[in-house]
């Protein structure tokens, strides 16, 4: 089942297949479910629409394994066409737990990688960084207001140089050479942000590009961080920027923000503990299903 490239052109077919999938799960929308997030990652998943019936998206994890997005609520499938859509050894991916509530999951066999899940938080979590669990934060954030007079500005085309600046800050800091890590998808989603509707703002330090924080609407009231860079410098400067990001979405943007998904940690141990440590209020499990013979 080989496919055909992700293109542009094919942003408003399958986003109005996702749509539905996004509203019905409210709060618990997963951060693969939109194009823009399949678009900007193509490469890394070599994913590739399968167009038909039952169309889907086709490629491989961040652990390699060969993966199958439906782009369709699998509840509504006849199991043969599943697995026509999965020969093995693809998996159907990712399913949610709503999704395989509506499922008889004697028919699959199920597997589920932790590095999959989603991060998900409370806004108001970090607006006030509030008990222990975020005690190291708030420290961090108090460090950062202590000694900084940051400047920010809402995300526009005019402050892409800037935000350009502080990606290849961000690559030097962590000894990525050119291309590594998500240097290209973030370059790709600063070019077609208005496209793709990314949203966010931009912050100085000392009249330098400091940092950069991008959400997309996954719901109403949940947006999720696609991109968030900064200098290491500055101690404290990611508390600060979630913190304005939750602060002053709706004022700017016209939308409220209730929750955040910081997305997966592929299974990364840093990204993990960093992750882990803003205390998130759930993760959003991902199941990956392979049909059985009826």
């Amino acid at each position: 089942m080989t496919g055909e490239p992700l293109t542009l052109a094919l942003q408003a077919p399958i986003e109005a297949a996702l749509a539905p999938l996004r509203a019905a799960h409210g709060r618990e929308a997963l951060s693969e479910w939109t194009f823009s997030n399949l678009y900007l990652f193509r490469h890394v998943h070599a994913w590739r629409f399968v167009p038909g019936d039952w169309p889907a998206v086709v490629g491989r994890g961040y652990d390699g394994a060969p993966l199958v997005l439906p782009l369709f609520d699998i509840a509504r499938a006849p199991q043969a066409a599943l697995r026509t859509l999965s020969p093995p050894p693809a998996r159907l991916y990712p399913v949610s737990d709503r999704q395989a509530a509506a499922l008889d999951l004697r028919r699959f066999d199920v597997q589920a990688w932790d590095g999959d899940a989603d991060y998900v938080y409370d806004a108001q979590a970090f607006i006030d960084y509030a008990g222990r669990p975020l005690a190291s934060r708030r420290s961090q954030l108090r460090q950062f207001t202590a000694a900084c007079l940051p400047h920010s500005r809402p995300f526009g085309e005019d402050r892409v140089a800037d935000c350009r600046q502080v990606l290849a800050q961000w690559m030097a800091q962590k000894g990525r050479a050119g291309g590594e890590a998500d240097e290209s998808p973030c370059l790709e989603a600063l070019k077609h942000a208005r496209a793709f509707g990314l949203r966010g703002f931009v912050h100085w330090v000392d009249g330098k590009p400091a940092g950069f924080v991008l959400g997309q609407t996954l719901a109403p009231g949940v947006q999720a961080i696609r991109f968030a860079k900064g200098r290491d410098r500055h101690v404290g400067l990611y508390p600060f920027m979630f913190r304005h990001f939750c602060m002053n979405f709706e004022a700017q943007f016209g939308e409220p923000v209730r929750w955040l998904n910081f997305e997966q940690d592929m299974g990364l141990p840093g990204l993990r503990r960093s992750k882990r440590s803003y205390a998130p209020a759930a993760l959003l499990a991902k199941r990956r299903l392979a049909p059985l013979a009826d």
